[in-house]
Parts: structure tokens; sequence; C-alpha cells
């Protein structure tokens, strides 16, 4: 089975396969004009938005391959005819894939996997390892730092990337603008010095700390006492994953901030992203066929 984010596997496997589009989307939809997935004869990449419109698209790809339908753009009507409540309608564009839009689906998904927020995780202890596995199933780069090798080393999960260093405040100051960062060392002085960096900077999407009530009030008095900015608190995240459940198993905490992280990300991107959909409008292709 191809690596749900390898596309060039994929492509690589398969033979004749065709690119499915949303072109238009209009009232509840699964998915936006961003939605692409790519259909073989007996595999598939990405989505769509799931459900029977796509198990509808994947039909009709695949009788396209066979040569027994000629449409290349359907409608979809997503009510009860196709047993779908979302009461929108989608338009499709159905394309074969050829030498020439492998190449560009290649370069458009990796510019895609390139516009994804980083979300740093300082301290590679258990927290760290189960946060950093949460986060590589969500669409950010995770990049989890340590300054001991020996606990980078033990962490071997696809999808992880990491970073030895022995100055992680360092690593801050050059961090791309909508970096998330949590931090969870093995050294509270250290996690102060990584915390104030990450607080310096405005255009953080997040910042986020483990720690206790004592944590949290002995590092808001070292903020005031060191640097002398005790306004920097304000915007500390701490502890990650909120109150609402007690548990301190790596794992809950993990998924509780993993949720906590991804929404700050996507919360400080939806700008960036509404900026780029109005540069390139979809306009609505006219359907020659429908269901």
């Amino acid at each position: 089975m191809a690596n749900k984010e390898d596309i060039r596997d994929f492509l690589a496997r398969e033979g004749a396969c065709i690119l499915v589009e949303v072109t238009d989307a209009a009232g509840s939809t699964p998915r936006d004009t961003d939605a692409w997935m790519l259909v073989s004869t007996d595999r598939t990449f990405a989505t769509i938005g799931g459900g029977q419109l796509e198990y509808m698209a994947i039909d009709h790809a695949r009788k396209l391959i066979h040569g027994a339908v000629a449409d290349e753009r359907l409608t979809i009507p997503l009510g009860p005819e196709i047993g779908q409540c979302c009461g929108g309608r989608v338009a499709l564009s159905f394309k074969t894939v050829d030498k020439e839009a492998r190449t560009a689906l290649v370069a458009r998904s990796d510019a895609e996997i390139a516009r994804r927020s980083h979300v740093y995780i300082f301290g590679a202890g258990h927290v760290g390892n189960a946060l950093a596995m949460a986060l590589s199933l969500l669409p950010v780069r995770t990049v989890l730092v340590d300054t001991r090798e020996h606990e980078l080393s033990a962490i071997d999960v696809l999808g992880i990337e990491t970073c030895l260093t022995a100055m992680p405040e360092a690593l801050v100051r050059d961090a791309p603008s909508g970096s998330a960062f949590v931090i969870l060392t093995h050294d509270h002085a250290l996690d102060f010095l990584i915390a104030a960096e990450a607080l310096g900077r405005k255009d953080a999407s997040y910042v986020g700390m483990i720690g206790s009530k004592t944590k949290r009030a002995t590092f808001k008095t070292w903020l005031a006492r060191e640097i002398e900015r005790p306004e920097l608190f304000d915007r500390l995240v701490c502890p990650i994953g909120g109150t609402a459940v007690k548990d301190k198993r790596p794992a809950v905490i993990a998924a509780l901030a993993a949720a906590e992280v991804l929404t700050a990300v996507l919360t400080h991107d939806r700008p960036k992203s509404a900026a780029r959909n109005k540069e390139k409008p979809v306009k609505a292709e006219a359907s020659s066929s429908s269901f």
C-alpha cells in the first residue's frame, strides 16, 4: 500500500489513473475547492470528502479508465437521492493523468506540504514522543527537539523529524512565522529559556509548556524578575492540553495537546489560506452529466 503522504510512491506503483478535483462547492459540502484525489483501478490517493460522494467519484473514474463512460465533469447534489444529507452541491472534474500531469501533481503535493505550519516539540521524553506521534498524523510539519542524542535516537517513527541541538532556544529564533512551540524538556530552567524566547515572537501561533500550578507561578515570577517582561505570560498555555481532563498518562496528554495545537495553528493560518483562495478563484464548470 502506498504511503499516505508519498504521491511519488503511488504514481510509481499505479498505471492508468484519474485526477478527480472539486471545481465548485455550494452549500454544505464535505470538502471545498482545494480538494482532490487520484483514482487507479484498485487504489486511491488523498480524498474529496468520503461518503457516497467519493464512492460515486471513484466508480465514475474507474469507468473512465476502462472506457465505459466519457463524461469528464459531474455535478452531484448531496441530498437524500444519493444517501448523503449534507444538502449542498459539488462539481467534479475528471482528468486522465499523463506524464506532464504526474510532474505537476508531484509539484502540487510538495507545495502543499511545504506550506504546512511547523510545530516544534522541545523534549523527547514520554510526553514529547507521544505528542510527536499524535501530530505526525496531522497536516503540520513536526520537529522533535532535544539536547540529548540518546533520547532522540530512541524515537524511530515514520514522519517524525528530529533535531539535536545544544541550544534549543536558538532554534526558536530561526523558526518560520506562524510556528507553534510546545515545551516539555527534562530541565525547568531550559523550559523557561525556550518559553521566554518563543513568547517574544509575536508571530507564533502557539506557545505551550507542560507544568503544574507551581511551575506556572514560578515561571511568571521568573519572567518579571529575569527579563522584566511579565506581560508575556498572558500568551503562555500552561498546562498544555487544558485542565478539563485530569489524566497524567502521556498518550492522553498528547491527544489533548495535539487538538489544542492544531486548533491554534489552523486558526492562525486561516487568513493566509483565504488570501490564497481569493487570488485563485475557481470558476464553476457546467456539468455535462449529473446523477
